[in-house]
């Protein structure tokens, strides 16, 4: 229920932020939006103003050059432009302020101004009508044409309420899209967050049981004398748990390491053949002391991959010494390294248990133990299945022939020549341990 929890909170912090992001993103779009909105709607206004003006300033031109036309049925400029359906109206007065003459339209507007007052374009109300005006002189008479500005109110009006339906929508998009975004990238984030709290509540654990028993060990020592038998077991029991802890943290920190590490400027072409025969000469006397029969098998003449060699000996190391560890008094080990085509493949198989179909999915997960045997850390195949990853490597988990485990990981072949099979005898050198 806790971890459910736990879980749980997780990924409302996610969705919140995820919210937050969004929000905080719509309200920047709304905003640039709402001034884009009113910039469009300004100059859109503006350029139909000026239009009206234009026609107003042409009229005035054609009734000074036919002034002795002008007249009731005046047409006006071409014919009479209009904007829309908006007719032109004008209004001709004489010196002495008499009205003279006027369009059809125009004979029932009074104007709310002297005429003479009207030059420039400017805009005026006549019974609730907007109307655009433009006054100048006309021979010896004052002319006033005029335009009313309903179709611009409207062309108005409806570009308004487009934005105002458009608005919304765009809104809703970029909202939900950036909420969409904001959780697959956030997603990743927490996942690693998780997994570093994971980890360091994983490795809390493993270093608090062997400090437990070194702490129980040592306040028993000191509560009362015991004898010698005693205090060898206790000791006994302390230098295991101390190994445990020291093998968890080398583990922790080349972990640590590792991922710091930039991978493409540490690959260099490497030999897995040369690495395996190392690592099987280091681990030759542990075998010899459990009395185990380690031996390795090359076949083909080039094993050159693209790796860190300091990787591959930690990987091949890791692979020998758990072999090592399940398997059994008078058991086998074989540690195989074959150039197949464009690939190299290392196969590490013994004569041990075996691992189960239904575990072999997370047997790389860490601090996963497959037993209780002391030593391990629960890092070792973690560690090793980092390095396959760093170095564009697969892992094939399956059986042995002997009926034990076989762990293989194969990797693109950097040098590829002509293949020769030659087999390496069974080696039992000194002891060189890599706890793993």
């Amino acid at each position: 229920m806790g971890e459910r929890t736990l879980s749980t909170a997780r990924v409302d912090l996610v969705r919140s932020g995820a919210q937050r992001v969004a929000l905080a993103a719509t309200g920047i779009v709304a905003a640039l939006y709402l001034l884009i909105a009113v910039a469009v709607v300004l100059i859109v206004t503006h350029n139909l103003t000026s239009n009206v003006d234009g026609t107003l300033s042409q009229w005035l031109t054609s009734m000074a050059a036919d002034r002795q036309t002008v007249a009731r049925g005046f047409p006006g400029p071409h014919g009479g432009p209009r904007i829309g359906d908006a007719p032109v109206l004008w209004w001709m007065w004489h010196p002495d302020g008499n009205f003279s003459d006027s369009s059809a339209e125009a004979q029932s507007v009074k104007l709310p101004v002297p005429p003479t007052s009207i030059t420039n374009a400017q805009t005026i109300t006549v019974s609730g009508v907007p109307l655009r005006v433009e006054g100048g002189r006309v021979g010896d008479d004052w002319a006033v044409v005029a335009q009313s500005m309903s179709s611009i109110d409207q062309a108005r009006s409806n570009l308004i309420q487009a934005e105002l339906l458009i608005g919304p929508v765009l809104l809703l998009v970029v909202f939900l899209g950036a909420l969409a975004i904001g959780r697959r990238v956030a997603e990743p984030i927490e996942q690693a967050r998780r997994r570093q709290m994971d980890f360091t509540a994983n490795a809390s654990h493993e270093l608090r049981t062997p400090l437990a028993v070194i702490q129980a060990q040592t306040s028993l020592a000191l509560s009362q004398p015991r004898d010698q038998d005693w205090y060898q077991r206790a000791f006994t029991r302390v230098n295991q748990e101390s190994q445990r802890m020291r093998h968890l943290v080398d583990d922790l920190l080349w972990l640590a390491r590792f991922e710091a590490m930039p991978r493409a400027s540490r690959s260099e072409p490497v030999d897995v053949g040369v690495m395996a025969q190392q690592a099987v000469e280091r681990f030759g006397a542990v075998a010899e002391a459990r009395q185990q029969r380690l031996t390795i098998r090359l076949s083909g003449d080039s094993h050159v991959i693209a790796a860190s060699p300091e990787w591959l000996d930690h990987l091949v190391g890791v692979l020998i010494d758990n072999a090592c560890k399940y398997t059994p008094e008078q058991g086998t080990i074989e540690v195989r390294v074959a150039a197949e085509g464009n690939r190299i493949r290392l196969a590490v198989d013994d004569s041990g248990p075996g691992i189960p179909v239904g575990e072999r999915g997370q047997i790389f997960d860490r601090f996963r133990r497959a037993s209780d045997l002391p030593g391990g850390s629960g890092l070792g195949l973690a560690i090793a299945d980092a390095v396959v990853s760093a170095t564009n490597g697969r892992w094939e988990v399956g059986n042995s022939a002997a009926g034990g485990a076989s762990m293989a990981v194969i990797w693109p072949r950097l040098m590829a020549r002509p293949t020769a099979t030659r087999t390496a005898p069974e080696t039992t050198p000194p002891l060189a341990r890599l706890d793993a």
